[in-house]
């Protein structure tokens, strides 16, 4: 594993945050992040927002120091939008562009001149920046709510490309996005200038890294390659280290057996030298030497075999920290006795119509702004629209943003607002085998990772009584680390009732074992793919 670049960009150096609550976010991060692009990866709850928001500025270390080379961008993970603004603010360049505008119209205020300074051909590189993104050069003057959640992503970092900030942070900018987007943002990264930091779990993206860096247990380790060599090199790394403690503790095994023996070995000559003292076989001064000899040759056996086991010891203590023990959620999604071909859901579009059965799974796709999202929240609200209606009262609906939580009360007052009845201790037990353990249960939902508010959105799903017949799940792999995306396949894979989800994650929908593909259109129109 390499070290970081002998340029960083970013230098953090115990680097520590605590909530306003007390609980640790980050404790003594020390590190250095290059001036290339670098991919940060780490397990849910790791820190890695944090630690952008602390690179940024937007939060003020505990304690510790981090320091930037130059200007820092950021394209935070859920982006605040001004929808009735135009474009052009979204790509932060609102002002230039009316003062640019205004001169050409005639207008010598000297004002418009100091705004716009050397950037006269702003509406010309603009009009680049979004081509680049997906949309027409003439787009600057649209609303900024005219355009789809992936769309104002791409928009939003083309303007930090546009505006050349010499240290851009991107926290899962592929989130929402369909196919086209994520090529579309994968290209754009591809040939960024000045320093990047991307945090994503989008192993496509991760894979256009020049660097990937891993914060783990407040430890941050760069590697100098792309997240497909790291992860190569990291079972590596622990095939070895399971090896190397499988080693330690056979040896430790073995130590221990041979001071065993060894003891052994000593009291049966004390009891044959007590026997002849008692005995008189030889004079007793004799006796009494060889006794003297015979405890001084027995404690130095004696500190000898302890060194060597104590030795064996702290080898396999130093073998058992190479190996990784990271504790894994365990997600059992009840069981809804659905019976196969009970009719579940229908979706339709006005023309064509589809049944959801028991127990089916079903994805719906296609591009930004199609109405994925709405045909969901339709559904789910029991609207019949264009034939898309429900035959259950029994549905758990996880949506995109997770804003079913209340960000202002704590873990366990938002689950327990979905259970009433079960009691506290229960709660926290089930929330434990989600990793929301110990002081996380008390934090305000405000607080959590992406990662961790899935969790307990997910935990609120887990407590209905009786449970959901139907799950409805809106982009559920956006911010789930790589681990607990297999634990959610493996326990779809288990769940007996029906599962409607919206992904443009396709190596999740290939994984589920789909029995129904459905595309739709901007225009509104569905239409079935294979699975």
């Amino acid at each position: 594993m390499s070290h970081s670049s002998p340029r960083p960009s970013i230098v953090f150096d115990r680097l520590s945050y605590r909530w306003p609550d007390g609980s640790a976010a980050l404790t003594s991060v020390s590190g250095a992040l290059g001036a290339g692009r670098t991919g940060l990866i780490g397990r849910n709850g790791s820190g890695k927002t944090t630690l952008l928001r602390l690179i940024a500025g937007e939060l003020q270390p505990t304690s510790g120091t981090v320091a930037a080379s130059g200007e820092v961008a950021v394209l935070p993970q859920h982006l605040t939008l001004d929808v009735g603004r135009p474009v052009a603010a979204l790509l932060g360049i609102e002002e230039v562009l009316r003062a640019v505008r205004a001169v050409e119209s005639g207008d010598v205020d000297p004002g418009h001149f100091d705004v716009i300074g050397t950037q006269w051909d702003v509406e010309a590189r603009a009009a680049a920046a979004l081509v680049d993104a997906g949309l027409p050069p003439d787009a600057l003057d649209r609303p900024i709510g005219s355009l789809s959640g992936g769309e104002a992503v791409l928009v939003a970092l083309a303007g930090i490309r546009l505006r050349a900030a010499p240290i851009t942070l991107l926290d899962e900018p592929t989130n929402n996005l369909d196919g086209d987007a994520r090529a579309r943002l994968a290209g754009m990264v591809s040939g960024w200038r000045g320093a990047l930091v991307v945090v994503s779990h989008d192993v496509a993206l991760l894979d256009v890294m020049d660097a990937t860096a891993e914060l783990h247990e407040n430890a941050v380790s760069v590697f100098g390659g792309p997240y497909s060599q790291w992860r190569a090199w990291m079972d590596g790394e622990q095939a070895a280290a399971r090896q190397a403690e499988k080693a330690a503790r056979q040896t430790l095994k073995r130590e221990k057996r041979e001071r065993v023996e060894a003891e052994t070995t000593l009291a049966r000559r004390r009891q044959m030298g007590a026997t002849a003292y008692a005995e008189k076989r030889e004079p007793r001064i004799v006796m009494n030497a060889r006794r003297g000899a015979a405890q001084v040759s027995a404690g130095r056996l004696r500190g000898e075999k302890a060194d060597r086991e104590a030795a064996a010891q702290r080898a396999l203590d130093v073998a058992e920290r190479r190996v990784r023990d990271d504790a894994r959620i365990r997600i059992d999604l009840p069981d809804p006795d659905v019976a196969a071909g009970r009719r579940i859901a229908t979706i339709g579009d006005g023309t064509r119509e589809w049944v959801v059965q028991g127990p089916e799974r079903v994805a719906v796709t296609g591009p930004n702004g199609a109405g994925k999202t709405t045909l969901l929240e339709h559904l789910v609200a029991g609207r019949n629209a264009c034939g898309t209606v429900l035959h259950t009262d029994r549905v758990g609906y996880l949506p995109q943003r997770r804003d079913g939580l209340d960000d202002g009360a704590s873990v366990l007052e938002n689950v327990r607002a979905a259970a009433p009845e079960v009691p506290a201790g229960d709660v926290r037990n089930r929330l434990a085998r989600f990793l929301l353990r110990g002081d996380v249960v008390d934090r305000t939902v405000s607080t959590l990772s992406g990662g961790e508010r899935f969790r307990v959105a997910l935990a609120r799903l887990l407590l209905a009584d009786p449970p959901p017949q139907l799950l409805v799940l809106d982009e559920p792999t956006n911010s789930l680390d790589l681990d607990t995306v297999d634990r959610l396949v493996e326990a779809l894979e288990a769940y007996r009732g029906a599962v409607i989800v919206v992904s443009h994650d396709d190596v999740f929908l290939n994984r589920l074992g789909l029995d129904l593909r459905l595309r739709l259109e901007r225009d509104g129109a569905l239409t079935e793919r294979a699975v």
